[in-house]
């Protein structure tokens, strides 16, 4: 009953963003993760042992800038099954921890690069976020009402989705691989490329002629019945009644024909869409909650995080947890085959210093002398 990846010994070079996300993926389904922090560390906007992206991690905190700190890099990378460093391309190669240095160390290392353009192409050593990668792949212009700039969305889409998840599968892909080959392999994980793949299903049908521009498209928010409303209260209602029948509880819900309009007509939907908000205005979000309880008619509250974490729905499957004092969500997926195991909390910079060198076969004397002389903390 030993979570899935129990055993799998990972390096994280710290990193921002989608680098800690991938890394807590692993952590949550078993790696051993260990966390290479900075000496000097980076300003940051969670505090680090609150920060649930680290929890069930070590850290060992080494200024790399030092051959001693260097070396003790290097003994982590011999032992380790997975590397992860979220540097611009030809970083870590200058430092000493590129993928040719490290396969040397150990053949049967994964080497995982993520970064916002990729390893190689014209806009590989440009700066980037989140934003600016969702951007090139088309999906931020499909955002949002046709005739105002697209709506800036959560860094979810890019660094979580597009980076953090796509690299923790390349990372259990190429583990699976090793099995066959006994050999390591190094992951070009490109947010911009993760961004491009999750817009797949729209490609489909931007070619098949069923994707329109903005304002005519069945998931931007252009049709009444896949968007979001206000209500009385100065909350808002969701409503995603994309199926006849669904539509069809949607319609009753709200006290209307739907017969009355050719919903397959985008000319109508401006119509539509007045009198769905009038009618949502005219009600609480509650209101509007208790009148679809019960129903397929797609209706949801728009909940805040906090209503979230506290919704009956999230509480019956223990969705969310409390650790460090920070409430989160919860080990997804689940797999039943796996225990649910107690969870470390997120270490501080350096907090599992000395226990890793040990590990290492450092003395009590070569830690001494690492910490005085400035490679490690």
């Amino acid at each position: 009953m030993a979570r899935p990846l129990a055993g799998v010994k990972v390096v994280h070079l710290v990193s921002l963003g989608p680098g800690p996300y991938c890394a807590m993926l692993l952590a949550d389904m078993g790696c051993d993760v260990t966390i290479v922090d900075r000496v000097h560390p980076m300003t940051v906007s969670v505090a680090q042992d609150k920060d649930p992206r680290r929890r069930g991690q070590k850290s060992i905190a080494l200024n790399l800038k030092s051959p001693d700190a260097l070396t003790v890099l290097h003994d982590l990378i011999r032992g380790a099954d997975v590397f992860i460093e979220g540097m611009r391309p030809g970083v870590a190669e200058r430092m000493g921890a590129g993928p040719q240095q490290c396969l040397s160390l150990n053949p049967r290392l994964i080497y995982a690069r993520i970064t916002g353009w990729g390893q190689d192409g014209p806009l590989a050593q440009r700066a980037g976020h989140d934003i600016n990668y969702v951007a090139l792949s088309g999906a931020l212009l499909a955002m949002g009402k046709p005739d105002e700039p697209p709506p800036v969305p959560l860094n979810l889409l890019g660094d979580y989705a597009g980076g953090g998840v796509f690299v923790a599968l390349g990372i259990v892909s190429a583990l699976y691989e090793r099995q066959r080959s006994g050999c390591g392999q190094v992951i070009d994980g490109a947010i911009a490329d993760g961004v491009g793949s999750l817009t797949t299903a729209v490609m489909g049908m931007l070619a098949t002629g069923k994707w329109g521009k903005r304002g005519e498209s069945l998931f931007d928010g252009s049709a009444p019945w896949y968007r979001t409303y206000a209500t009385r209260d100065g909350g808002f209602i969701a409503v995603g009644a994309i199926e006849p029948q669904f539509y069809k509880l949607l319609m009753e819900g709200l006290g209307l024909d739907p017969a009355r309009w050719d919903r397959s007509d985008p000319r109508v939907w401006p119509e539509m869409a007045e009198i769905f908000s009038t009618l949502f205005r005219a009600q609480d979000r509650d209101h509007w909650e208790r009148v679809f309880a019960g129903t397929d008619a797609c209706v949801s509250p728009v909940l805040s995080f906090a209503e979230a974490i506290s919704h009956p729905h999230h509480q019956a499957r223990n969705a969310y947890f409390k650790l460090a004092g920070v409430v989160q969500p919860a080990v997804a997926p689940r797999l039943d085959g796996s225990a649910a195991q107690e969870i470390s909390a997120p270490p501080a910079i350096g907090q599992d210093t000395d226990a890793v060198l040990r590990s290492l076969g450092r003395t009590n004397v070569n830690i001494a002398m690492l910490r005085d002389n400035g490679a490690a903390a």
